[in-house]
């Protein structure tokens, strides 16, 4: 119990820390040991373990703060950052982390964490012992990945929940990307949001500057697109239209 105070303030740790804490590798070893033993840590994955509050007998950490300190440069990202800022539809049983650092999936209590990797001059905030994107970039990367993490249906959801968006932090995130599919679908989207978020025309006109000259599919399994001339993109007619038919169709599957 001599570390247990020290390790609980840090809520988390690698075996690497522990050991700068205690002083050799064969003491961090006999730590790691007892307190497992004991029930006071438990081990996320390798060489990285979470204390166990004495109280509940649970982590003493959330899923995104354990993801967020997975390595220095880890942060939440995608859908999970969405849930950090109280802005998912739902909650996922998983937990997406960006960084440099390569692992493979792993299943920590109940939770699965998936590596995505980490862009160049990501927009980060700190929030609770823990790093997320942004809200701007959060929305830019899960539209831009929304076929490999959420779906289209989901990430709209999300959205509709954001109360705003700073359409120049927006921009920035697009040019940083420099992508002329993300400035396509972006301008598609927010056109179609115009409602909730109220962007500028400028914001309208630098979307169809990026944007590229190739004709591109939104959804390509969809039976609804429709050719959008300006945006070159076939997608949709209504993106909302989408949103209240999937939720038709969940109504009927209850």
């Amino acid at each position: 119990m001599k570390y247990y105070e020290k390790l609980l303030a840090k809520g988390c740790f690698s075996r690497e820390e522990l050991t700068e804490l205690v002083g050799t590798s064969t003491v961090a070893n006999q730590v790691i040991y007892e307190y497992q033993k004991k029930g006071l840590i438990e081990k996320v994955k390798r060489d990285f373990y979470v204390v166990i509050s004495m109280e509940t007998k649970q982590p003493v950490l959330s899923r995104y703060q354990i993801g967020s300190n997975l390595f220095p440069d880890a942060c939440i990202t995608h859908h999970s950052a969405f849930e950090v800022f109280g802005y998912g539809s739902q909650v996922f049983y998983e937990c997406y982390v960006a960084t440099g650092k390569r692992f493979y999936d792993f299943e920590y209590d109940g939770v699965m964490y998936r590596r995505v990797e980490r862009k160049p001059d990501l927009e980060v905030v700190q929030m609770r012992n823990m790093w997320v994107t942004s809200v701007e970039q959060t929305v830019v990367d899960s539209i831009r990945d929304f076929e490999k993490i959420a779906g289209l249906e989901e990430v709209i959801r999300c959205m509709m929940l954001v109360p705003g968006l700073n359409e120049q932090k927006v921009l920035e995130c697009l040019v940083r990307y420099n992508n002329g599919f993300l400035y396509q679908k972006c301008g598609y989207i927010f056109e179609e949001m115009q409602e909730e978020f109220h962007f500028s025309a400028n914001f309208f006109e630098a979307c169809e500057k990026g944007s590229s000259d190739a004709k591109r599919y939104l959804i390509k399994e969809s039976q609804d697109n429709v050719f959008h001339k300006k945006w070159k993109l076939y997608a949709p007619a209504s993106l909302k239209g989408l949103i209240d038919k999937g939720l038709e169709d969940y109504d009927a599957m209850g």
